[in-house]
């Protein structure tokens, strides 16, 4: 049977862009004060009243505050079992149809106490999983909210194989759709368009924040993006290139685990001092340019030291990659990210990330990372499927639509490296001839010193990210109402206010805070306020 793309969203999905532009008219909610029983009756009507080609509604469910929603059928691999939710809202489950062989599941939460705000959710690796976390916490905050599979089940990239429809749902389709469809339902269950609609994701969540960007440039008024995965193709190559750096544990290469704390502590002697405070967080990697020749064993019989193959590796690891034709494929790993990017790239075994090779690229499931070469980079780079490279650096369609950009990247990120983010920033600078402080008029790169991959670290991470990553509910201390405060009422952000609990649990107290800086500026410490307060820091 040919491939049909099914009709009633096609013009929308492959058209660029949404039809019109967002709606900014007010949008008072109807249910509000309203009893529960007649928000539950609404929502049990509207399963039945939704009439969308190619949308099937598997159910629509009133559920109360605090109840745990289970989810029994989910892939044991998205780790999502359950979610406790904070607001009354409506549950529509629904599958729809994005061509004859393929399809999204797609959620849309919709509050009782709804603001006139709507919000997509993002995904996380190469997975099909709804970040159920993240639709609780949006709805918290009274958006009508979506997320979806990503065109698949489950964190592998198995579905890819043979199946570019697939790979077009996880590139950019699943996001879209989810937009167009969600949008629809928002407005018939409350009876008016959403005022603002705005995107929350972080690392592929991050990537499809600006693919949506890029190739969307309607579909949000305001897009939070963390730690993006762009650059896709190149990024799973550097991802795969560790373990060609490495060898298996048993290589005279290889650096045991043990030794990356010797080779973190060497870099916090040599770096952390640059901006002022040695804290165990360096504010600004690119300052670093760290040899690890420090760490060369005198004697051949030393343990806590590394051996002359040794520091090839990690000089190495701190490199960039480069391609055939000598030009960069992929920055280097930022250093300070070693204590945990040794777990994830440096242990002797293959990439967690290869599936992308092996079922989407190469279309061979059997595919040995430790064979990968430079014309396999090029090749990846060449075929870029669904155009998932997500690198387009004109956004000037997103700046005419009134669009604003806050884009975050922590410091420490051991998964994707933030010189990564820096580097599209330059190149969309470039591309647009427009300055930093041009730019700061809709788009703005905060860099979030001691950050991990999206969440955690020695930092104050906490930036409103996420449920996890939760301070207050100010907009200087929370990325999504930051977002908010801009598009709504022009307060555009000059810092990012983060916080660090002790423990990283609230309840134990504030360890300390920081004002995080826009790119290209630093923060730096004054040498002489109190290092915990934001005000003994300045951005330079």
């Amino acid at each position: 049977m040919g491939l049909v793309v099914l009709s009633s969203l096609a013009a929308v999905l492959f058209a660029g862009a949404s039809t019109s532009a967002p709606n900014s008219a007010p949008a008072p909610c109807k249910f509000s004060g309203v009893p529960a029983h007649s928000f539950n009756a609404s929502c049990a009507a509207l399963a039945k009243s939704i009439s969308i080609e190619n949308v099937t509604v598997n159910f629509a469910e009133y559920v109360p505050a605090g109840t745990t929603i289970m989810f029994p059928n989910a892939d044991p691999s998205c780790a999502r079992p359950s979610q406790a939710v904070p607001s009354d809202l409506c549950r529509v489950n629904m599958h729809v149809s994005t061509t004859n062989v393929s399809g999204i599941v797609l959620e849309s939460w919709l509050p009782k106490d709804w603001t006139g705000r709507f919000l997509s959710t993002g995904n996380g690796g190469l997975g099909g999983c709804i970040q159920f976390e993240d639709m609780a916490y949006t709805i918290g905050q009274g958006f009508a909210v979506v997320g979806a599979n990503n065109g698949h089940d489950g964190r592998s990239g198995k579905a890819f194989l043979n199946s570019p429809e697939v790979i077009a749902d996880f590139a950019y389709r699943s996001i879209h759709t989810g937009v167009v469809v969600g949008k629809q339902i928002t407005k018939e269950f409350y009876g008016t368009k959403h005022k603002k609609s705005y995107y929350l994701g972080c690392s592929t969540g991050g990537r499809q924040g600006f693919k949506s960007v890029q190739d969307f440039p309607y579909d949000f008024d305001g897009v939070v993006a963390g730690a993006p995965a762009l650059d896709f193709n190149n990024l799973n190559a550097w991802s795969n290139h560790f373990y060609l750096i490495t060898g298996k544990n048993t290589s005279a290469s290889f650096v045991p685990i043990p030794l990356w704390t010797k080779v973190h502590t060497e870099i916090l002697n040599q770096c952390d001092g640059f901006d002022g405070l040695k804290d165990g967080i360096i504010e600004d990697p690119s300052l670093c340019n760290f040899n690890a020749s420090a760490l060369l064993c005198a004697r051949t019989d030393s343990t806590d030291c590394l051996t002359s193959a040794q520091v090839n590796t990690v000089t190495e690891v701190f490199s960039g990659l480069y391609g055939q034709d000598g030009a960069l494929v992929y920055p280097r790993m930022q250093p300070g990210s070693e204590l945990s990017a040794a777990g994830f790239y440096y242990g002797g075994l293959p990439s967690p990330f290869t599936d992308w090779y092996a079922y989407a690229i190469l279309g061979n499931p059997n595919w040995d990372s430790a064979t990968m070469t430079l014309a396999d980079i090029a090749y990846a780079d060449k075929k870029n499927p669904s155009n998932i490279k997500t690198w387009k650096s004109d956004l000037s369609p997103f700046q005419a639509a009134g669009g604003k950009i806050l884009h975050y990247h922590g410091m420490q990120d051991p998964i994707i490296t933030s010189d990564n983010s820096a580097r599209y920033y330059d190149l969309v600078s470039k591309t647009m001839r427009k300055s930093p402080a041009q730019l700061d008029q809709f788009y703005r790169y905060f860099r979030i010193g001691g950050m991990g991959h999206c969440s955690g670290g020695p930092g104050a991470w906490e930036i409103g990210q996420t449920t996890v990553g939760t301070s207050a509910l100010t907009s200087q201390d929370n990325v999504l109402m930051r977002i908010v405060d801009w598009v709504e009422n022009g307060a555009a952000p000059e810092t990012i206010r983060g916080t660090k609990y002790v423990n990283d649990t609230a309840s134990l107290g504030v360890q300390f805070v920081r004002d995080h800086c826009r790119y290209p500026r630093r923060n730096v410490y004054n040498g002489k306020g109190d290092p915990t307060k934001a005000t003994s820091w300045n951005c330079k």
